[in-house]
C-alpha cells in the first residue's frame, strides 16, 4: 500500500500556510469568468479536498462570498488567492495548485467551463517561448 505525503502551501507572503492529507478527489482545470476574475488569470488550476483533509497552519485566508452560496479565500496581507467553497460541493475545498509549495505534484486531469475559455487559450503552445524574461528585442523591436 502506498501512502501519499503530506503536500504544503500557502500565499506569496506566507502569512497563511497550510498542509494537505492524502490524494485530492481531483485536479483540473477551470476556465470559469468567476474564476478568470477572482485570480486575474486566463484559467485556475485547482486541486479538490475534502476538508478535513486541509489543515491552515498559520493565518487562515479571509473569506469573499464571490456569489450565493460560494466563498473564495485569499490572503488579508497579499491578496494570494487560496481556496474556493461551495454549498453545492459540502464537505469539499478546492486549493490553488499554484498556491502549493510544489504545484508539479498535482497536474489537472481535466479542464472544466471550457465553453467560457478564452479563445487564445487554444493557440499558446504556438507562441514563442523564452526560459526567462524575453530578450529587450523581443519587448522593443527595430
Amino acid at each position: 500500500m502506498t501512502t501519499t505525503p503530506d503536500l504544503l502551501g500557502g500565499c506569496q507572503c506566507r502569512a497563511v500556510r497550510y498542509r494537505v492529507t492524502g490524494a485530492p478527489i481531483a485536479a483540473a482545470l477551470c476556465h470559469c469568468s468567476m474564476c478568470r476574475r477572482a485570480n486575474a488569470a486566463p484559467s485556475v488550476a485547482w486541486a479538490m479536498y475534502q476538508q478535513l483533509q486541509v489543515d491552515f497552519l498559520s493565518l487562515h485566508p479571509t473569506v469573499y462570498e464571490s456569489s450565493p452560496g460560494c466563498r473564495r479565500g485569499f490572503c488579508p496581507r497579499c491578496g494570494t488567492q487560496i481556496m474556493f467553497a461551495a454549498d453545492y460541493l459540502p464537505g469539499l475545498v478546492d486549493l490553488t495548485i499554484g498556491s502549493f509549495d510544489d504545484p508539479d505534484a498535482l497536474a489537472p486531469a481535466f479542464q472544466y467551463w471550457h465553453a467560457e475559455r478564452l479563445q487564445w487559450v487554444e493557440t499558446v503552445e504556438q507562441l514563442p517561448s523564452y526560459a526567462e524574461f524575453p530578450p529587450s528585442e523581443v519587448l522593443w523591436p527595430g
